[in-house]
C-alpha cells in the first residue's frame, strides 16, 4: 500500500471515515504519522472548544471571586478550589460515572456519556477554574491609578469595565493564560485514558500511539511522533496567542511590553 493510499484510508479514521479496521501488521512510518495525526483532530477539538467556552466563564468566575458580595465570591472560590485542587484524571473518572448515572435516570444525558461532550464538559470546568485564578490575580494587579483615571473621565459601571478593567486584566494575565492554553492541549491526552471510551477505536493521538506501541513492542517510534505533533501544536498556540498579546500591548512603548514566555507545568 502506497503512502498516498494510507493517507486516503486513515487520515480521518478518528472521525469514523475511511478504512474501518486498523492495520494489524507490517506497520509503516506513514501509517504511524497518518493515524496519530488523525487522532490529533480530537486533541485540537477538545482544546479549542474548551478554551473558547472557558474563557468567558473564567472571566465571570474571576470577577465573582474579586466581588465584595459573598453570594458571588463564595461560589466562585469553592468552584475554583474544587477543580484546581483535584487531579484532572480523577475529574474525568468521576465525570464519566456521574454522566452514566444521569443517563440511567433520563435519556437527555445520553450524549454526555460520550467523550465528545462529557470529556469536553470536564475540560471546560477545569480550564475555567485555572484561568479564573489567573484573571483574579490580574484583577488584583490592576493599578489603582487606571481606575481613578477612568473615574475622572466619568466612566463607571459597564463602560469602565469594558474600556479599562477588562483590557488591563487581559493584558496582565495573558502570558500566564498562554501557558494554561498550552497545558490544556497537552491535558487532552488524558481523555481516552480515563473512563470515557473510544467508540469503535475512534481515539485521540495518544490512543493510536499506544496502539502502535502495544502491537510493535517498540514505543520509541510512535511516542516521538506524538511528541512532534504536540510540539508543532504548541508552536501554533504560542504564535496565535503572541499575536493577541501584541494587540493587547500595542499602546505601550516597546520596552514596556510584556513578552510571552513558556513556563511548562511539571505538576498540576
Amino acid at each position: 500500500m502506497s503512502c498516498l493510499q494510507t493517507i486516503q484510508d486513515y487520515a480521518f479514521r478518528s472521525l469514523g471515515y475511511g478504512e474501518r479496521l486498523l492495520p494489524r501488521e507490517g506497520f509503516t512510518l506513514c501509517e504511524h504519522f497518518t493515524l496519530i495525526g488523525s487522532g490529533m483532530i480530537w486533541n485540537v477539538y477538545f482544546g479549542v472548544t474548551a478554551l473558547l467556552m472557558g474563557f468567558f466563564f473564567a472571566t465571570a468566575l474571576g470577577l465573582g471571586k474579586a466581588s465584595a458580595n459573598p453570594w458571588f465570591r463564595k461560589p466562585s472560590e469553592w468552584f475554583i478550589f474544587l477543580f484546581r485542587g483535584s487531579p484532572l484524571f480523577i475529574q474525568f473518572f468521576f465525570g464519566y460515572f456521574l454522566f452514566l448515572t444521569l443517563k440511567s435516570q433520563h435519556p437527555i444525558f445520553d450524549p454526555f456519556s460520550a467523550a465528545w461532550l462529557g470529556a469536553l464538559v470536564v475540560l471546560f470546568f477545569n480550564t475555567s477554574a485555572y484561568t479564573a485564578e489567573i484573571f483574579y490575580g490580574a484583577l488584583q494587579s490592576i493599578p489603582k491609578g487606571d481606575i481613578e483615571a477612568a473615574d475622572a473621565y466619568g466612566l463607571s459601571g459597564w463602560a469602565r469595565f469594558r474600556r479599562v478593567i477588562w483590557p488591563t486584566m487581559l493584558r496582565l494575565g495573558w502570558p500566564a493564560y498562554t501557558n494554561e492554553a498550552i497545558f490544556l492541549f497537552h491535558a487532552t491526552t488524558l481523555v481516552f485514558l480515563s473512563g470515557f471510551p473510544a467508540s469503535q477505536q475512534r481515539g485521540d493521538a495518544l490512543y493510536y500511539a499506544s496502539y502502535f506501541a502495544d502491537k510493535t513492542f517498540n514505543p520509541f517510534v510512535p511516542y516521538p511522533i506524538l511528541a512532534g505533533y504536540f510540539v508543532l501544536l504548541t508552536l501554533v498556540v504560542i504564535g496565535v496567542f503572541g499575536l493577541v498579546n501584541r494587540r493587547l500591548n500595542r499602546h505601550l512603548p516597546q520596552e514596556a511590553r510584556r513578552s510571552l514566555r513558556l513556563r511548562p507545568n511539571m505538576i498540576r
